[in-house]
């Protein structure tokens, strides 16, 4: 018997005191299906307190989106924790006993601020001092507080799921001993017995050591962004098309996958995950789609899917066995330009060092929409490499992309920079003797772990150099940002640190990486 039972808000409220699993429903799909249900119902919340806010003074106003806010953040991580427990199914055990006791109390304080502010007997601004003052009462916690303190359990129980070298499982059990006091106050009784195991903290720190990865990808998207360019057009909705599996259901996914990188579409109700498949180091990804209450979860191997821009989206492909042809999987809308060429660059590198990779498209190596403004050969990092100047025809935004020039993996993206505000200063590009340019400020996106950055950054002012293979290539490149010559006032007069460019030391292809 739990204390906790899932129910669909629009099926009505209920109480939560003593509820019994359904019959013949698995317990991982009963607690995945309570954290999407939970997460519903703390979005519906999040909207009832916005619409309350909007009757009563404007002195209440910034508690109440405090409160608001960190609702909502409930109803992100809870969506969170459903993608980790999908991919890490087998680990769910190591929190049924929390979320037996959290999601229980969770309801309760999410149907008694429903009560509140549905209470037409009071005025708009009494239901709102009234519930602040009586629910802050409950076990001497702030309301805002309360919901502080339940984000940071939630994502404690997100680290435990994903073995954070970060876990802490004293903060965890000193939550746990909080909410389990706030029950007690509030009257809702005790699970009458354990059901998951006891977690062991020792096991738990050799899997999070053992699973820390270096790979280049987790970079991508961690840093912040240069700058940001906003799309053309009216915003755009992504379309997730699947075929889907329900929470709770086994996807096949190996458990110690590696997460990559993990971003959020459409207002969070849409979430992409890469994965590194721990045995033949392979990269996969999981799309989670969230509507109606209820996660649905597909998931394909990169190998498997093709990309192109459409309509201001990137679309990935799957081939169908049955209609034998290519059928959209998932079409993803960004909101700037740069997390679009980053994403498909990402994409075009991670297919190609594939394992399982056994080709790609023309189409795909090209982000439709961008125009090559220049082009020429480098020796870049002792590679050989193409560098393209590329400007979006939409938003006129503009970057550079470094790609290997020939072998199998000819076109594989090596870096991308986006060129700034920056590049009008005079002093950004300087062109130095036998065919090298200075970039004094510049911001490299990485897509190989071979490749040496620092290395291009070997003078004093710690400036990315480009060494064309001809003289007459870093003419071009300069007069292409710098069309008129600057006046003598304003030439740099701390460059001169000459420099020859480097001798190709490596192979002109990258390795596959393992």
């Amino acid at each position: 018997m739990l204390p906790w039972r899932p129910f669909h808000p629009y099926r009505g409220i209920v109480t939560m005191d003593r509820y019994a699993v359904t019959a013949g429903i698995p317990v991982s799909v009963y607690f995945v299906d309570g954290c999407c249900i939970e997460a519903r119902r703390a979005e519906m919340t999040a909207i009832g307190l916005d619409g309350l806010r909007e009757a009563v003074a404007e002195k209440y106003h910034p508690v109440m989106r405090a409160l608001s806010d960190e609702i909502r953040t409930t109803c992100r991580l809870l969506r969170e924790l459903t993608d980790r427990i999908q991919v890490h199914i087998d680990r769910l055990p190591d929190v049924l006993n929390y979320l037996n006791v959290f999601l229980g109390c969770l309801a309760r304080s999410l149907l008694d601020i429903a009560k509140f502010y549905d209470n037409k007997t009071l005025s708009r601004e009494t239901r709102w001092r009234k519930m602040y003052h009586d629910m802050s009462a409950e076990g001497n916690i702030p309301l805002p507080q309360r919901f502080l303190m339940y984000n940071h359990f939630l994502g404690l129980l997100i680290q435990l799921i994903t073995r954070s070298p970060h876990f802490d499982i004293n903060t965890l059990d000193a939550i746990h001993d909080r909410i389990n006091k706030l029950r007690e106050e509030r009257g809702i009784p005790p699970p009458p017995v354990p059901v998951g195991p006891a977690v062991n903290p020792q096991a738990l720190m050799q899997v999070a050591r053992r699973e820390r990865t270096d790979h280049w990808a987790t970079e991508i998207f961690s840093r912040p962004l240069p700058s940001r360019t906003a799309l053309s057009g009216k915003p755009r909705a992504s379309i997730p098309h699947g075929p889907f599996v329900n929470p709770g259901e086994v996807m096949r996914i190996p458990s110690d996958s590696k997460e990559l990188f993990r971003r959020l579409f459409d207002n969070n109700n849409l979430t992409v995950s890469v994965y590194l498949n721990p045995f033949n180091k392979t990269p996969f990804m999981v799309v989670s789609h969230y509507q109606h209450g209820q996660s649905l979860f597909s998931t394909k191997g990169i190998h498997e899917l093709c990309i192109k821009r459409s309509n201001g989206r990137l679309v990935l492909k799957r081939w169908s066995e049955s209609a034998q042809c290519g059928k959209p999987w998932l079409e993803l809308a960004f909101l700037t330009w740069e997390e679009m060429v980053l994403f498909h660059c990402t994409f075009i590198a991670l297919k190609m060092n594939s394992a399982l990779s056994v080709n790609l498209m023309p189409e795909e190596y090209v982000l439709k929409g961008e125009k090559k403004m220049f082009r020429a050969a480098i020796l870049d990092d002792g590679f050989n490499h193409h560098l393209t100047v590329f400007e979006d025809a939409d938003t006129g935004a503009v970057r550079l992309h470094a790609e290997v020039s020939e072998g199998e993996m000819k076109q594989c993206p090596i870096w991308t920079a986006f060129v700034t505000h920056q590049s009008k200063s005079p002093t950004w590009l300087q062109r130095k003797r036998r065919g090298t340019v200075l970039l004094m400020d510049v911001n490299l996106y990485v897509f190989c772990k071979d490749y040496r950055e620092e290395k291009m950054r070997q003078n004093k002012h710690g400036a990315f150099e480009i060494h064309f293979k001809k003289p007459e290539a870093a003419v071009k490149f300069k007069e292409f940002f710098d069309p008129a010559p600057p006046s003598p006032s304003t030439q740099p007069t701390e460059l001169d640190d000459e420099s020859d460019p480097p001798t190709p030391t490596r192979e002109a292809s990258l390795p596959r990486e393992s």
